[in-house]
């Protein structure tokens, strides 16, 4: 808690600091001036929690400073002090509710007392506004749902509502639905959240709007923006100025619904939000749909029929040309495309990674994850941009095999194949191994380290260690979690082959790829 002593006389200023131990009585600075017009400067800067201040100063007196400072510092809490038993000092001390009145010559425990009271004050009034502001983001949280469902629906329930919050609201009020989607697969912390929210209200208040806030279900955020129709210029602030406080936290698409007039309308604003935002996944991640929101003005080619049988065949002929130009028209059907669900092109990207798949196991080719992990993989993917990426990039890797490497022993394929299928099951042996390929034990280990240079476990370990690379790379993955997924239970013992293989600990080593994307 910081203090602010205000007197013209340094003697009593100098006196009243080295008499009491402050920090005892949980004061953790102490700050002064000499007259009111310097306190009133100081208390702008600091931020005082309590004042101790002199009635009779040159310039401008005490009570007049306390007058002032009610309307910089709302919840300051005024002690007097005077070496004169003035009535009409103590009535103006009283109104501005002042906890006490300490008479000249000082006594330092008496001033001791009177700030101990001062502070218990302090305190029960930051815990009243505290939960004062508390109930209100609840109160505002509880409207904001309500508002995503047709007005008829929770009719009373809202007018209720907009009663008890302190909110200007009129039938000419317009409201604006923004529909933030985010990459998170859990809830934020509620500091942050409430920090988020209050500084988009301070922002605002720029243009003489404001705004309630709910986060419906992990990953989806709503703000309902009222107050007066904003103009290009402000919406263009307001977009950006959400763009850049959640680039800070996580990916994000945003989705600015229609602005209408009236509560009743405000389901309406959001409904054309969740519109828009259901095609965010064909816009790169940060991007801002609004209704005015220009989209790709070219037709987009037309796909064939059945595009995973055309992208099987140019993958069994080994046709790269071909196949890149495959994957450049399917890029340009459904890039920004508003027409196309989100889930009918995962449905379709998930065909042609089951065709990849197929075709490097034709062609005994080690390429990638169990089919099970694929789905989980496409489900977390954000944006289409992303995916296709994954697509193409995979794509690359399977010609760079088949081009580079000669034709694999078929025993090593398969070997090679099912530690790719199994690697994740920490009890994965050698004798597991041999018995999939119908070989001993004994044999198996000789073969393999005859064929490859390596041995059994030397590739089962570096398997591993890529895949753990691979998660680590991704921030959606919690490292506790990541062990456990390469098929180690025991996260020590992760962390130490981790360092082994690497040179870095699994936390330096995310730090690390961190620090390359930004």
């Amino acid at each position: 808690m910081k203090l602010l002593i205000v007197d013209d006389e340094e003697l009593t200023r100098t006196g009243v600091i080295s008499s009491i131990d402050w920090q005892s009585i949980g004061i953790e600075e102490v700050l002064q001036a000499d007259d009111g017009l310097n306190g009133i400067e100081a208390a702008r800067t600091h931020q005082p929690d309590i004042v101790l201040c002199d009635v009779r100063m040159p310039r401008m007196d005490g009570i007049t400073m306390l007058e002032r400072l009610e309307d910089i510092i709302p919840d300051i809490v005024p002690v007097f002090m005077s070496g004169y038993s003035d009535k009409e000092y103590l009535k103006a001390a009283i109104k501005l509710k002042a906890v006490n009145y300490i008479e000249k010559p000082l006594n330092p425990d008496e001033i001791r007392e009177a700030i101990i009271e001062a502070r218990d004050l302090c305190l029960e009034k930051k815990r009243t506004r505290h939960n004062q502001s508390l109930h209100s983001i609840e109160s505002a949280s509880r409207l904001a749902l309500l508002l995503t469902q047709p007005y008829a629906h929770a009719k009373e329930s809202i007018s209720q509502l907009v009663q008890e919050l302190p909110l200007s609201i009129s039938t000419s009020t317009t409201f604006t639905a923004i529909v933030l989607k985010t990459d998170t697969e859990e809830d934020f912390p509620f500091s942050e959240v409430s920090a988020m929210y209050m500084s988009v209200r301070e922002f605002l208040r720029t243009f003489h709007m404001d705004c309630i806030f709910v986060e419906k279900r992990v990953q989806y955020m709503v703000y309902f923006l009222l107050g007066p129709a904003p103009g290009p210029a402000a919406r263009k602030s307001i977009q950006d100025f959400f763009c850049n406080l959640y680039s800070r936290y996580t990916r994000f698409c945003i989705a600015s619904g229609d602005t209408l007039t009236g509560i009743s309308r405000a389901y309406q604003s959001y409904t054309s939000a969740v519109i828009l935002l259901q095609n965010s996944f064909f816009f790169p991640a940060g991007t801002f749909l609004s209704p005015l929101h220009e989209t790709a003005s070219e037709k987009e080619p037309e796909l064939p029929s059945s595009p995973e049988n055309e992208f099987l065949t140019l993958l069994s002929d080994k046709n790269k040309e071909k196949t890149e130009e495959f994957l450049e028209k399917l890029f340009q059907h459904y890039n920004e495309n508003l027409k196309t669900l989100p889930n009918q092109a995962k449905d379709l990207y998930y065909k042609l990674f089951r065709a990849l798949d197929e075709t490097a196991l034709q062609l005994k080719l080690t390429l990638s994850d169990s089919q099970e992990n694929l789905i989980d993989a496409l489900e977390k993917i954000f944006s289409f941009y992303e995916l296709h990426q994954k697509l193409v990039k995979k794509t690359e890797y399977f010609f760079q095999t088949a081009n580079n490497t000669e034709e694999e022993n078929s025993t090593i394929f398969l070997i090679k194949n099912y530690i790719g299928q199994k690697y994740m099951d920490e009890t994965l042996s050698v004798k597991d191994i041999s018995d999939h390929v119908f070989l001993s034990t004994s044999y198996v280990c000789t073969f393999f380290k005859n064929e490859t240079g390596q041995t059994l476990n030397q590739y089962l370990t570096e398997y591993r260690m890529e895949k753990a690379k691979q998660l680590l790379a991704d921030p959606r993955y919690k490292i506790s979690d990541i062990s456990s997924r390469v098929g180690y239970s025991d996260g020590n013992y992760f962390g130490k082959s981790f360092k082994k293989y690497t040179g870095f600990s699994p936390s330096e080593y995310r730090d690390k790829k961190e620090g390359e994307r930004i």
